[in-house]
């Protein structure tokens, strides 16, 4: 197997910058005040070194899991029904919603999280969320009567 010419080019430069360092290194007076010569180059012996890492996981959490677990990030809008609204004008207003899905009841009120989500708004026919995805935040609502679509505001 032949290796391509670029290839070939990029290693033989790296050997010659390695070869420098080499040479540069042995040129250096010692205590004697000698200077010893440098090795001649091969140009046949090419020579890499590999830097090698360590990772102790003693104490620390695994780098590739995630960070949150699949509980954290349901439920999602799209798998929400909003079933009732219990609305007071002096800000104490409840809506139940149902995860269609899992058949989960949810009493929420502003200000309630459920996984992403975090309940900005009730009003006497809609809950208005604010999702928190990627750094990124937006909102939603979820009407009544309205199981399949949710609206932006």
């Amino acid at each position: 197997m032949s290796m391509p010419l670029a290839f070939r080019a990029a290693l033989a430069g790296a050997a010659l910058c390695l070869g420098a360092t080499a040479a540069g290194a042995q040129a250096r007076t010692v205590a004697g005040g000698e200077v010893p010569k440098a090795a001649p180059a091969r140009s046949n012996e090419i020579s890499l070194s590999r830097e090698v890492f360590g990772y102790s996981a003693e104490g620390r959490r695994d780098p590739f899991l995630s960070l949150m677990n699949s509980e954290e990030l349901r439920p999602m809008i799209s798998d929400l029904q909003l079933v009732v609204v219990l609305f007071d004008r002096s800000g104490d207003s409840r809506a139940v919603l149902r995860d269609i899905n899992t058949k989960e009841q949810y009493n929420a009120k502003v200000g309630q999280t459920f996984g992403r989500m975090r309940v900005s708004q009730i009003t006497p026919k809609a809950v208005t969320f604010t999702i928190l995805e990627f750094g990124e935040s937006r909102q939603e609502t979820l009407a009544l009567n309205d199981s399949t679509y949710a609206r932006k505001p």
